[in-house]
């Protein structure tokens, strides 16, 4: 039997389109074909073997056996996985990768002989449509075939194939200087046959795009191998056709174990694709930032005034919420869910973080777009009709709505950024309209999202509660980061949010009642608001304390250098959807403003950088 892996146990690999995660027991459990949003053909991460699995492993790890252990790492830069095997005859390497993309999507893994010899095995298993449909296993032409549904893979291999119990089966051994490669095309069944792929030509292209790409990265600052490592990751969550890109590229991984805190992130949100740009664009990449930009204009179309907070990759709309009962969920954590009703919420603070993605855009030399312009202009307009009424914020509550003091700060950051534009000669607007609104904007904030008795913003208007988001205010620029009502803030967040160990969690939650967020149970500290208190730390002049933090928080990360959604100190185990952007932009966000403050800058200067650190 296969152990139950953690989260943390698994790689990623991917070609920009799409994602598979590859367990370090040499399983690929998460593929879904040929988009990220497409449904999985291997779905184990969300239930059993029996739900779809590649495995590709010594014999002797197989079937229970532990008479092989394995060491993994990415080759250089680059979104390739090596996986190496020792056993006691000898050890083999497995090499997992898939090419970007130019034609059929292709997940490629060459096994080679490293010493001695090793006796291998590869089983798979496609299980199409969420691991529901089992597939029609033939040969033509000497290609073995999985057809079902709409889906078909293809699987080719100079080894022999059979098929055994609804899987594919290969068994073989390589010797020192030998190798094997197996190629897994998707096409629709309907289709014509998939070319067959030279392996090692793709491996060489894929190393060499990846070379390319991160040699373009402008951040030479202490650690560099942290960052580049979580650009690559977001690289890996853009999808390349439109520039749109995922929040995470799996569903239903649970912010609590046997919870049912479980939600699909294989969407762009807004806020979170503003953000990973913001992070993009301070590392010294542009063409994403101009890809993204086009994916905007597309997305919302003629109707700004109909803003949702997440769409499809390729710019949908309709993202029905529906649950797969026949799929048990990670560890046992359902409901799994595909689809989020969320797509409907109101949300303000998106606004900010689009508009505040534009300005950094433009300031990062992103040539000016007359369209992108009228946009921005009608974006502006609707949100002076609007940001007087309350939303469900930033952590999409799926309760009651409320005058959350973020949703508000950031409609601050969006009038402000027009009005930098403006003042810049980049956009034309009416500029004493627009400073009114932000003065209106920015006293209402202090004077009803502030409680001057504990010296603290709030969560809400009114509210007894802080929320981490409120670590943003120094960071956007609403208020300096002396002044004493954040310092009060950091404070109150610090006090009353933080675990033991220095995370930081989002808010309060209930347990088995239902909490102010319209939902029961727990979750782990999440890991962007810790990168947030490592932030607010520094601009508030705790340098020490923000770089204690910050270098925990980096031991956090997987032997790959992955992060989840969030972390769990208790048990030491990652949380949520894996990996998850804004993970990763917390650390390259950290980063850059740590070199930054390290290198003599104003902490007064940091109301441009937002947070990603730009």
């Amino acid at each position: 039997m296969k152990r139950l892996p953690r989260i943390e146990h698994y790689g990623l690999i991917g070609d920009m389109q799409t994602s598979a995660h590859v367990c370090d027991d040499g399983s690929i459990d998460w593929l879904c074909l040929p988009r990220f949003d497409s449904p999985a053909l291997f779905a184990a991460l969300l239930g059993t073997q029996k739900h779809g699995a590649w495995r590709m492993a010594p014999a002797a790890a197989c079937e229970g056996g532990v008479g092989a252990t394995a060491a993994r790492r990415y080759v250089g830069e680059s979104l390739v996985l090596e996986t190496v095997w020792t056993a006691p005859s000898g050890s083999a390497k497995v090499t997992d990768f898939m090419p970007p993309r130019d034609g059929a999507p292709q997940v490629i893994r060459i096994v080679e002989g490293t010493a001695g010899q090793v006796s291998m095995a590869s089983t798979l298993r496609a299980r199409p449509g969420y691991g529901r449909i089992s597939p029609w296993i033939h040969e033509l032409g000497g290609r073995v075939i999985a057809e079902g549904g709409g889906d078909a893979l293809w699987l080719d291999t100079s080894t022999g194939q059979v098929e055994k119990d609804g899987a594919i089966v290969s068994s073989f051994t390589v010797t020192a200087g030998e190798s094997v490669a197996f190629v897994l095309s998707w096409g629709p069944s309907h289709g014509a046959a998939p070319e067959i792929p030279d392996p090692d030509a793709a491996l060489a292209a894929t190393l060499a795009f990846w070379e390319d790409w991160t040699s373009q990265c402008a951040y030479d600052g202490p650690h560099r191998e942290a960052v580049v490592r979580s650009l690559i990751t977001l690289k890996a969550m853009t999808y390349a056709p439109s520039g749109g890109i995922v929040a995470a590229p799996t569903t239903s991984l649970p912010e609590e174990i046997g919870g049912g805190r479980n939600w699909d992130y294989r969407y762009t949100w807004l806020r979170d694709a503003s953000t990973t740009l913001a992070a993009l664009l301070g590392s010294g990449y542009r063409n994403e930032a101009e890809a993204w930009r086009r994916w905007l204009l597309r997305a919302v179309a003629g109707d700004p005034e109909n803003l949702q907070i997440m769409y499809g990759i390729t710019g949908e709309r309709d993202l029905p919420e529906r649950e797969l009962r026949w799929l048990p969920g990670y560890e046992n954590s359902g409901p799994v869910r595909i689809g989020n009703e969320a797509v409907d919420q109101l949300q303000l603070d998106v606004y900010g973080y689009v508009i505040e993605t534009l300005y950094l855009a433009h300031q990062n030399g992103v040539a000016r777009c007359g369209d992108t312009a009228v946009l921005q202009q009608r974006l502006i307009e609707h949100l002076a009709e609007r940001w007087k009424m309350p939303d469900e914020g930033i952590w999409e509550v799926r309760g009651e709505r409320r005058h959350f003091v973020h949703s508000k700060v950031m409609t601050w950051v969006a009038v402000d950024r027009t009005i930098r534009l403006v003042e810049a000669g980049a956009l034309d607007a009416d500029l004493f309209a627009l400073v009114d609104l932000r003065e209106a904007i920015h006293h209402e904030v202090c004077t009803r999202g502030f409680d001057p008795a504990r010296n603290t913003f709030t969560q809400s208007y009114g509210s007894q509660e802080v929320d981490a988001a409120l670590l943003l205010i120094p960071r956007v620029g609403f208020l300096p980061p002396d002044d004493p009502r954040v310092l009060g803030t950091v404070e109150a967040v610090r006090q009353q949010l933080s675990t033991p160990e220095g995370l930081v969690r989002r808010y309060p939650t209930a347990g088995d009642r239902i909490g102010l967020d319209g939902l029961n149970g727990d979750e782990g500290a999440f890991l962007l608001c810790s990168f947030w208190m490592v932030d607010a730390l520094a601009l508030t002049g705790r340098l020490d304390e923000a770089h204690a933090l910050f270098d925990r928080l980096l031991t956090l990360r997987t032997d790959l250098g992955l992060l989840a959604e969030e972390y769990d100190p208790a048990t030491g185990r990652q949380l949520g959807n894996f990996p998850q952007a804004y993970s990763h932009i917390g650390v390259i966000g950290s980063a850059l403003l740590l070199q930054q403050l390290g290198a003599g800058a104003p902490a007064a200067e940091a109301d441009v950088l937002l947070t990603a650190g730009v």
